[in-house]
């Protein structure tokens, strides 16, 4: 995300029955990322870092906006200096922020990140806890949960209470109101306690979504090693019977996306295509 909006007034929770759009609502984290000025370099090589808005629910958030859709935000940041410049963001993109809350007891997140020249992402995450761990159930913001259109979340506000029974009670709130509800599981093992807690904590709310986008890497782990290509392995393992849509990234290579009655392949000069339409 960045900041390349003027300043807008944030959306009020209903103006989604007044534009005709679908209200997407996105839960979780928002942080700050600190990445090298420099490519190519572990964080213990890096000569600087910048700073930038992050927080995979909150960039969903940012982009349904910037795409002309009607979006909100839940979650909970520190009443600090970052956790502002985070709140003003959301306002210049024209995010409903009405579900925002700060803690003045807490920082807000920041993770520091990079690609190596070999290819993979190094993460150095500060969370002891941090504020967004931190939001209570009865913080949510009940009145734009009940008019979500889209319910969106990832599984890092499952790691710890109290976010865990607020990220519970939302899903029960947006369910009732016949919301559908969008899972990124976002595998971050560095947050979780162990690969095993990882592992029960994303698949405890698997079988409530109606969406999930899940990465290769993802299903590895998820299935215990199984090969993430075999069409088999994701529909008996991964592909529960209430679910509508299963979307596999493949990084470069596009994406496949699975139904009840088919499954599709998109190549990465497809996806461009449709995007350009």
């Amino acid at each position: 995300m960045a900041q390349n909006r003027a300043p807008a007034t944030p959306k009020d929770p209903g103006s989604n029955s007044q534009d005709g759009k679908a209200l997407v609502v996105c839960f979780g984290e928002m942080l700050i990322d600190f990445v090298p000025t420099v490519n190519g370099v572990s964080l213990a090589e890096a000569p600087a870092f910048k700073k930038a808005p992050g927080g995979a629910p909150a960039n969903v958030a940012v982009g349904v906006s910037r795409l002309g859709g009607s979006s909100a935000f839940i979650g909970k940041l520190g009443d600090d200096e970052f956790g502002h410049m985070l709140d003003d963001i959301l306002k210049q993109n024209s995010v409903d922020n009405s579900g925002v809350r700060f803690d003045a007891y807490a920082r807000t997140a920041l993770a520091f990140v990079t690609l190596r020249s070999d290819g993979e992402r190094e993460f150095l995450f500060f969370r002891h806890p941090s504020a967004d761990m931190l939001l209570k159930e009865s913080e949510l913001e009940i009145n734009t949960l009940k008019k979500a259109k889209v319910f969106h979340y990832g599984s890092i506000s499952l790691i710890s209470e109290p976010c865990r029974s607020a990220h519970i009670a939302a899903l029960k709130v947006v369910k009732t109101s016949g919301g559908i509800l969008s899972y990124d599981p976002n595998l971050r093992l560095a947050l979780w306690p162990s690969a095993e807690a990882a592992k029960e904590g994303i698949m405890s709310i698997w079988d409530q979504a109606d969406v999930i986008k899940i990465s290769e890497d993802e299903i590895v782990f998820l299935t215990g090693g199984d090969d993430p290509h075999d069409d088999n392995v994701v529909l008996k393992k991964l592909f529960h019977p209430n679910l509508k849509l299963l979307v596999v990234t493949e990084g470069s290579h596009g994406c496949r996306y699975y139904t009840k009655v088919k499954s599709i392949r998109l190549n990465a000069s497809t996806l461009d295509l449709m995007r350009s339409l």
